[in-house]
């Protein structure tokens, strides 16, 4: 893939970017590739991404249990669910201004993905793995917990409609189970136009069922649903 030097953001830019993180990074390398979509270069954030949600969800977490410390172990999952949904981690994104610092091949940018809400949520997850690589778990944490400090948080957030995956973790969690386990196993199309594959699988009853989107975060909630639907017609 060929980068294009009109959408190199310029180094004042990442200053900035880097004051509000409030992280300075050690080795710039990786913010560079936290902000790289793969339209623009084959060194892009997709790795990252993958990283960050693990951390990301570890750091949730974490204040979930200290600020709903009365909360059984059912609401915390719903609250988490509802925060590291791809719409509030687009709002997030928006508020460090990463649609100014994003990295973009020619027509990924034409398309708007400057603004798209999947590329805005995984590119701050792929931010916060690589402030995790850059300096370690205990900084991440503490910039996701600055990132959610003015978000609302309480347990009525569980009335919430529920997407997909989070209806297949609780049914998971109501029968004892262990969480399914989402893999990307194909995409297709261009790099601005692409086209997911996800499997979703549940170890215990040996069911797997497989989704596609535009993004990783549709595919897997259309493998959920697909679960969710096989579950029902089962009658498990």
């Amino acid at each position: 893939m060929t980068s294009k030097v009109s959408n190199i953001p310029a180094a004042p830019l990442l200053q900035a970017l880097q004051a509000r993180l409030q992280h300075h990074f050690a080795n710039p390398a990786l913010l560079q590739r936290a902000i790289t979509h793969r339209s623009f270069s084959a060194d892009h954030n997709e790795r990252l991404e993958f990283l960050g949600d693990s951390v990301l969800n570890l750091a949730v977490s974490s204040l979930l249990y200290q600020r709903l410390s009365n909360q059984p172990e059912g609401d915390l999952s719903r609250v988490r669910a509802n925060l590291v949904r791809e719409g509030t981690l687009h709002q997030l994104a928006l508020q460090l201004q990463l649609p100014n610092v994003l990295r973009l091949g020619e027509g990924e940018s034409r398309s708007g993905g400057q603004q798209r809400a999947s590329i805005l949520a995984d590119a701050l997850e792929a931010l916060i793995g690589a402030v995790y690589l850059d300096a370690g778990y205990t900084v991440a944490e503490a910039l996701v917990h600055r990132l959610f400090a003015n978000v609302e948080i309480n347990p009525q957030m569980q009335a919430a409609a529920k997407d997909a995956k989070t209806a297949l973790q609780e049914w998971l969690q109501g029968h004892k189970m262990k969480l399914p386990q989402y893999t990307v196993v194909a995409t297709a199309g261009a790099a601005h136009r692409q086209t997911f594959e996800v499997e979703c699988h549940i170890a215990e009853l040996e069911l797997t069922e497989r989704g596609s989107g535009a993004s990783r975060r549709a595919a897997e909630q259309a493998a959920a649903a697909s679960l969710l639907t096989l579950l029902k017609a089962k009658k498990i």
